[in-house]
């Protein structure tokens, strides 16, 4: 199959590994494709973050975290192929792993429909072209499920950290699955993908709900009633693996999207 096939995120071609390939990905929703495709045996390594599946994570070497990679933890392991991507993992520490390993993948899905060349990206590369149709029937049935349904309009204002409070500007893969469900994410226009806000009168005056994620920060059910007696304004706890990992967990995530928005607030 001609490498062309196989082009990642930066348009670097990639040829089909061989049965001997070492993988390490250093992407936690990659790390779960990867055991979707049933790659279980060229796993050899992962991050601290890389938590699902649980059982088959497990016993897998870590290799530091996805912005803190431990490089000779990762040399250790000879893998020939390390999975990144461009939002999650440093530019500069990607730039030196590629010096010693011989295929960094790169990745960069931004919205729901693009795990679609996701899937064969990854199913491509390591000869698992079939569980990524398979995966990628699922997911568009999931994505037009959504897509069919007609969706009252909500601005929304998504948290993912306090001290200080910051959000995900429209760019980012979190405000293209919310808008599925036509939840719009404020503000509208910010300057960077992940903006600080204040929880102020200007910031809360156009939003209909706020929604708190589990991740990166972790927040919990006792935030609710604290912000919302803050604000005034509805609030929601929000599984962020269903909303904001891409990979197989989308699937998933779909379903868990249709339901959150179909419950009341």
């Amino acid at each position: 199959m001609p490498d062309a096939l196989f082009v990642d995120a930066v348009g670097r071609h990639h040829a089909l590994a061989g049965h001997d390939c070492r993988i390490v990905s250093l992407v936690p929703s990659l790390t779960e494709l990867l055991f979707a495709l049933g790659l279980d045996d060229r796993i050899v390594g992962r991050t601290g973050f890389c938590v699902h599946p649980r059982e088959r994570v497990a016993n897998l070497p870590k290799v530091g975290g996805t912005k803190a990679v431990k490089l000779d933890r990762l040399r250790a392991l000879a893998p020939t192929h390390v999975i990144v991507n461009i939002d999650e993992n440093e530019r500069d520490t990607v730039d030196e792993i590629a010096a010693f390993v011989p295929n960094v993948i790169v990745t960069h899905p931004c919205a729901p429909d693009d795990n679609i060349a996701l899937y064969h990206l990854l199913g491509g590369i390591f000869g698992r072209l079939p569980e990524a149709q398979a995966l990628s029937v699922a997911l568009q049935h999931g994505i037009d499920t959504l897509r069919a349904a007609a969706w009252p309009q909500r601005r929304v204002l998504y948290l993912i950290w306090r001290a200080p409070w910051m959000t995900v500007s429209p760019d980012t893969y979190i405000s293209a699955m919310l808008r599925l469900v036509e939840w719009r994410t404020m503000p509208a226009s910010p300057a960077v993908r992940y903006p600080v806000v204040e929880l102020d009168d200007t910031t809360l005056a156009d939003i209909d709900l706020i929604l708190l994620s589990t991740e990166p920060y972790r927040f919990r059910e006792t935030h609710v009633a604290e912000i919302q007696a803050m604000t005034g304004k509805p609030v929601r706890l929000v599984d962020g693996e269903m909303i904001s990992w891409y990979g197989s967990r989308a699937i998933a995530g779909l379903a868990y999207l249709r339901d959150f928005a179909q419950a009341p607030d």
